[in-house]
């Protein structure tokens, strides 16, 4: 397990990430570039407690009209969308076991393809389950989603129901496959800890086993002698929530929230190593328990440059030949990062959804993205999560998904990107 407490180099993050020489050689997309969706999905309200958090892209490999958007909700459960954004169906979360207990609260979502369950090759949905400290896992095909998560798999990082209650519990989730199987990793809210489950079939349902468990830095020691921690509420630390992994390589990707992007092996074992930072990893700053917020210091200038917090959703657009781009949600200034997976990660620039026939996206959390071209989405589908929908003057609040057809992201976003034309 690793250290909480992590060391720079003297010469601090340039020194350790293998973009940074890079840095300023590469454009950052604005508004005027012109990126904007396709379309959008409804509204889900903040009345309703509805909140649209991640989105997973399940492609109909037979009949590509009939792919499915999955997308969680939080405490609204999750939605499935059509390639037009219509919802097609709505899936509600557990309810609570107890009176003072949380119901459920699906958080993340990835896919598992050809999964052997009793007798048959199928499709899997697994998302995170907050409120439970559990996965929800869901049958795919094109009628949409049946629920088939074992019902004795157990909590995942909880001991008891009372532990479940503290919410220190499932969060982030990522799917990857192998020889070996199917596994998710899956993150713990307020903790830095992240999990590797195997995904085991238990007749016509599916359950889970621990692996073993990473904890990524809490701490870390700065250039100039000093240690700095992100500031949060006493006893909560710099959790993980976007996650992705890079089957063609077997390396996963960790955003941690407010520190950066790490990878590491998918398997959770050799020790991590950070891409990127965010522009405020090393900024003094103080817990006020009155305000319940944090009061910040002047910025050192430690961090890196590209990402502002909080790091949000990861997602991969595989262009074959292990390259492609790792795409990042820059919460902080409503921007994407993109890095290349080839080459040291190095920086390719960022890129923002501007205003068109359909609004823009701001403080984005979860994204998804395929390789595949779909009808009306030449060179493959991006979908990101908006989280300030609402139109301006509104007195509600509202969250959705933007839909982008990746060869407008690759023309559109002044960054050069490739288009892939084979299959993820």
């Amino acid at each position: 397990m690793l250290s909480r407490l992590f060391t720079l180099t003297a010469c601090g993050t340039a020194a350790v990430l293998a973009c940074a020489a890079s840095a300023h050689a590469h454009p950052r997309s604005s508004a005027d570039d012109g990126l904007t969706a396709e379309l959008e999905t409804p509204a889900l309200w903040d009345e309703d407690d509805a909140d649209a958090d991640d989105p997973a892209i399940w492609v109909d490999e037979d009949d590509p009209e009939d792919s499915l958007v999955i997308a969680t909700a939080k405490e609204a459960g999750i939605y499935v969308y059509d390639l037009e954004g219509e919802e097609v169906q709505h899936i509600a979360p557990d309810p609570a076991p107890g009176e003072d207990d949380a119901p459920g609260r699906y958080n993340n979502v990835d896919l598992v393809r050809g999964f052997k369950l009793d007798g048959e090759r199928v499709d899997l949905a697994v998302a995170s389950d907050k409120g439970m400290d559990d996965l929800g896992i869901f049958v795919v095909d094109e009628d949409g989603l049946t629920e088939v998560t074992d019902p004795d798999a157990g909590w995942i990082f909880s001991a008891s129901q009372e532990e479940v209650n503290g919410e220190h519990t499932a969060y982030g989730l990522a799917t990857w496959q192998d020889a070996t199987g199917a596994y998710a990793l899956v993150s713990r809210n307020s903790e830095t800890e992240v999990a590797l489950l195997k995904l085991e079939a238990k007749g016509d349902t599916v359950g889970w086993t621990k692996v073993r468990t990473l904890a990524l830095p809490a701490e870390f020691a700065m250039p100039d002698g000093s240690t700095w921690t992100t500031c949060d509420d006493p006893g909560e630390y710099a959790q993980v929530e976007g996650m992705v992994v890079h089957d063609a390589t077997g390396t996963a990707y960790l955003g941690q929230e407010l520190v950066g992007i790490w990878k590491i092996d998918a398997d959770l074992t050799g020790e991590p190593e950070l891409v990127d930072t965010a522009v405020e990893f090393g900024q003094p700053a103080v817990f006020d328990p009155e305000t319940e917020e944090c009061v910040y210091g002047d910025n050192p200038g430690f961090g890196g440059e590209h990402l502002r917090t909080d790091i949000e959703g990861l997602t991969i657009y595989d262009t074959g030949r292990g390259d492609g781009y790792l795409l990042a949600s820059s919460q902080g200034d409503d921007t994407y990062a993109v890095y290349s997976l080839a080459a040291g990660n190095a920086y390719r620039g960022s890129f923002a959804v501007a205003d068109g026939e359909v609004d823009s996206t701001q403080h984005s959390d979860g994204a998804d993205v395929v390789n595949v071209s779909l009808p009306g989405f030449d060179g493959g589908l991006l979908v990101v999560q908006d989280g300030d929908n609402t139109p301006e003057g509104s007195d509600e609040s509202s969250t959705n998904f933007k839909f982008l057809e990746w060869e407008d992201v690759a023309e559109d976003s002044g960054l050069g990107l490739a288009v892939a034309r084979g299959r993820r």
